[in-house]
């Protein structure tokens, strides 16, 4: 239901608020709803009127959607392909709404809370005729006469279970026809219906037949008369379905006889009822006339210790499994109905049935023995049934008690470690680690995962890393039965990198200061200024280059020396010294491309900071401006090469040292 949906249903808000009640018949909740397949037209002549929940819908028109006056319907997809159906009001005014759930490995109540169970939707305010075509192109269409009132073929997926609900928004009883036509998928069954198993239910006055299928309940004759037991003075006098209370299909019947069967063999056949049908699927499909099985009756005993649950490693509960229901209030609730024995001790704390109601109670196919701890040893161990602390070993469904010192045999294999140990082989260029798994509690699996990627299965793997820092390790153990991860994280420290800083450039009379950067475990550095000058310390003191009346480049090289390994890295940066750091504009340049006097600057402005120079023609026309002392000009202007001539400057500066500002004004010739 679509809040604030248009007028059409506003006709109908007379009805009583009373009717807007939850719904309870079977068929309108997700959880009871109708099975079908793609051979019949389903019609339901009357929809009760009620509301279950909000449905999440792929609109995202801020509106809320509802199984409004619902019926759902489920499916199973038994060959892949396109869903075609129609939804056909027996009134053509009628709005009915649809949507269909993938509902496969989830709750059917599901689709009240996840949006991600949506499959298609038609939620169109449009009467008549709805549903799915082989023209139509849209996977929804939501409230409002706009949106068509056909969608799609939505494409289903082998295997999977659909849930489709039908809406009807008309608040009127009056019920409609659907249809499975077109589209290339089948939800039809072709699995012909079949008896599988029949066993007697305690003292045998009753049967349990178990059939290869869901069954529908309505074809199941309540006299029993779809059974024959031959010639025997016992009869068949009622059925019932399993299951049938909450839904609409079984399969499994209990027959009711007129009394117990004697010990024998005995044969079930299956025959058409009084309803003039045998039991029949979902497709109307019988049983066969004259299928048949084996009815063994065999002495009324009680019921065994039956089979356990394989246990996983290091159990601390055990599950036993029974042929016949245990009654609940039989288990003694500080599991003194058993005990535990074995290479090791262990003590049973606690047990309890998977219990559910019955006419005689609860009881449970399963007890789950709970024990003190984990049991971590390998071994053969076995449970026992003894006389618990309420004064019965457990009592089943006939209200028969198994006898004490019934006992089971189970085997554990011990419990494992992954702990491992590591080897480190130091380099200059990369390291080695030898990883070493000491092979203890019958270990035969290596999952070795080095750095989330590499991954190999031997016992002791070597791996050599070129690039040093963190490393992460993971190995999972197992010997078939019992497993263990440990996740490690390695460090290779000796990472090493030679590294400084210092100045690029230099005036000749200043010291030049180094900061040492290098990286590692270093013992040992060896500094080369490039001037026949070094230092073995960390950090050198400041150093004085040579004055030489001329600009020159010195290499200065750092060398750092690992400790213990000898390894060695090295780094070498220039400094330009220069020929004089007194600041000066040339008072003539040639911009001719010789190299020499090109260009156009004030010399030397190495310590000038917030520095301005600008260049004017004889107009006062302004041809150059810079912040920066390394930016000069080459005697352009727009581009366009200027002839000879002269040509004013200003500059302006605060000298580094001292902090004094200087102003300078001066003229310099352009000389071609």
């Amino acid at each position: 239901m679509l809040v604030n949906r248009l007028l059409i249903g506003l006709c109908f808000l007379f009805l009583p608020v009373m009717l807007r009640a939850q719904c309870t018949t079977l068929g309108q909740t997700p959880a009871t709803a109708f099975p079908v397949c793609g051979t019949a037209v389903f019609t339901k002549d009357i929809v009760p009127i009620c509301t279950n929940n909000t449905i999440p819908v792929a609109c995202n028109d801020g509106a809320q959607y509802s199984d409004k006056n619902p019926y759902w319907y489920k499916f199973t997809c038994f060959k892949a392909g396109t869903l075609g159906f129609g939804i056909i009001p027996k009134t053509d005014g009628d709005d009915y709404d649809w949507q269909l759930f993938d509902v496969t490995n989830h709750n059917p109540a599901d689709v009240y809370t996840d949006p991600t169970l949506f499959v298609s939707g038609n939620w169109s305010s449009n009467p008549s005729r709805t549903g799915t075509a082989a023209n139509a192109k849209s996977s929804i269409n939501c409230a409002g006469p706009r949106f068509p009132n056909v969608n799609s073929m939505p494409t289903l997926i082998l295997g999977h279970h659909y849930l489709l609900l039908v809406s009807h928004f008309t608040d009127t009883q009056s019920g409609y026809s659907l249809t499975f036509d077109a589209g290339t998928a089948s939800i039809t069954d072709s699995t012909a219906p079949a008896l599988v198993k029949a066993e007697a239910i305690c003292d045998g006055s009753e049967i349990n037949v178990v059939m290869n299928k869901k069954m529908k309940c309505n074809s199941l004759a309540p006299d029993g008369s779809d059974f024959s037991l031959g010639s025997t003075p016992v009869t068949i006098v009622a059925a019932s379905g399993n299951s049938c209370s909450a839904g609409f299909d079984m399969d499994s019947v209990t027959l009711v006889l007129s009394a117990p069967l004697p010990i024998g063999v005995y044969t079930l056949t299956a025959k058409l009822g009084s309803d003039g049908n045998t039991v029949e699927d979902n497709c109307d499909v019988g049983i066969p006339v004259g299928a048949s099985l084996p009815l063994i009756i065999v002495p009324f005993l009680p019921t065994p210790m039956d089979s356990l649950t394989p246990p996983s490693c290091a159990p601390d509960f055990l599950d036993l499994v029974f042929k016949k229901r245990i009654r609940c209030s039989s288990i003694a609730p500080d599991g003194s109905d058993f005990i535990v024995s074995g290479p090791s001790a262990v003590t049973v704390v606690g047990a309890a049935g998977n219990c559910s109601s019955s006419s005689i109670g609860a009881i449970s196919p399963t007890i789950r023995v709970r024990l003190s701890g984990p049991i971590v040893n390998g071994g053969l161990y076995q449970i026992t049934l003894v006389s618990g602390t309420d004064g019965n070993t457990i009592i089943d469904e006939c209200g028969k008690e198994t006898p004490a010192g019934a006992s089971l045999p189970f085997t554990l294999k011990d419990t494992v470690s992954a702990d491992f140990t590591d080897q480190i082989f130091y380099g200059c260029k990369s390291d080695t680690i030898v990883f070493d798994y000491t092979d203890k509690n019958g270990v035969n699996q290596w999952q070795w995962t080095f750095d989330s990627t590499d991954k190999v299965t031997i016992e002791d793997p070597m791996r050599i890393y070129p690039v040093f820092g963190e490393k992460s390790v993971q190995l999972i153990v197992s010997n078939g039965f019992c497993s263990d991860t440990v996740n490690k994280k390695i460090m290779l420290g000796n990472f090493l990198k030679a590294e400084f800083e210092g100045p690029n450039m230099t005036c000749p009379k200043d010291p030049a200061m180094f900061k040492n950067n290098s990286i590692g475990n270093i013992g040992f550095w060896t500094w080369d200024f490039g001037d026949g000058k070094g230092s073995d310390q960390q950090v050198p003191p400041d150093h004085l280059f040579p004055q030489t009346g001329k600009e020159a480049n010195y290499p200065v090289r750092l060398i750092v020396e690992e400790v213990g390994s000898g390894c060695k890295d090295t780094v070498t940066h220039i400094v330009d010294v220069l020929r004089s750091c007194y600041i000066a504009v040339p008072s003539a340049f040639t911009p001719n491309g010789d190299g020499l006097n090109d260009y156009l600057y004030p010399l030397n402005a190495y310590k000038a900071d917030n520095l301005l120079f600008q260049v004017y023609n004889r107009y006062g026309q302004r041809v150059f401006v810079t912040q920066d002392w390394t930016q000069k000009w080459d005697g352009r202007i727009g581009g366009q090469l200027q002839p000879p001539g002269v040509f004013v400057w200003t500059l302006q500066y605060t000298d580094r040292d001292t902090g004094k500002k200087f102003f300078q004004k001066g003229v310099s010739m352009l000389i071609r």
